[in-house]
């Protein structure tokens, strides 16, 4: 093979590498680019998606109390919905809904979105959450939007531990107080019940008493 022909073969390899680089770059990190799932629950049905949608329990594994559903619903479509239940199927429990301000229902505004958990946000509380749901487990979550219908998914139960901490029960047992401690305050000194000593310097009787 001639000089020439080696350069040109040289140069076409160079050129497909460098095209073949920058398609990569172009690509980036992006999950959906790169199409790999997210490892949190999402779904999409018709307008609506719900995105990180997980079942936070009580930080201890044997402590009772509610639980919550957590997540965040995007309205992809023109006109507003409200979410009217969630659901465990299989599990006998109650999901409580409250929107984040008010007493009105949750609603996903148009082309907008609604954060559950987390402090100053819309809430769904499994109020029988000890029984409802273990840590570990895959659960399957059913919301039901005014218009869309059901919107099913598999969501992980965690503890609300590390980051899922912010947007766990925000009614978490109380600790136990320690053995004989008392259940008032103490007494302050001069009150009934007190049993502290007064201060030496004698009492208000004797300088009255004194003789001269």
């Amino acid at each position: 093979m001639s000089r020439s022909l080696r350069r040109g073969a040289l140069a076409a390899s160079a050129l497909v590498i460098s095209l073949a680089t920058l398609t990569a770059c172009g690509a980036g990190n992006n999950a959906q680019t790169l199409g790999v799932e997210p490892d949190s629950a999402a779904v999409t049905v018709d307008t609506i998606s719900v995105q990180n949608a997980t079942v936070v329990t009580q930080p201890e594994a044997d402590a009772e109390g509610p639980a919550v559903v957590t997540g965040t619903i995007f309205n992809n479509g023109r006109s507003a919905q409200t979410l009217d239940t969630i659901k465990l199927p299989g599990r006998n429990a109650t999901v409580k809904l409250s929107a984040a301000k008010g007493s009105g229902p949750i609603t996903v505004p148009a082309l907008g979105s609604v954060q559950l958990g987390g402090e100053g946000n819309a809430s769904a509380v499994i109020e029988n959450g000890h029984e409802a749901a273990r840590n570990g487990d895959v659960q399957e979550v059913v919301f039901t939007f005014s218009e869309t219908g059901d919107v099913s998914l598999q969501a992980f139960v965690s503890p609300a531990a590390s980051y899922f901490k912010v947007v766990g029960p925000s009614m978490l047992p109380m600790p136990a107080a320690p053995a004989g401690t008392p259940s008032g305050s103490p007494s302050e000194p001069g009150e009934p019940g007190s049993t502290e000593t007064p201060a030496e310097g004698g009492t208000p009787s004797e300088s009255s008493s004194s003789s001269h």
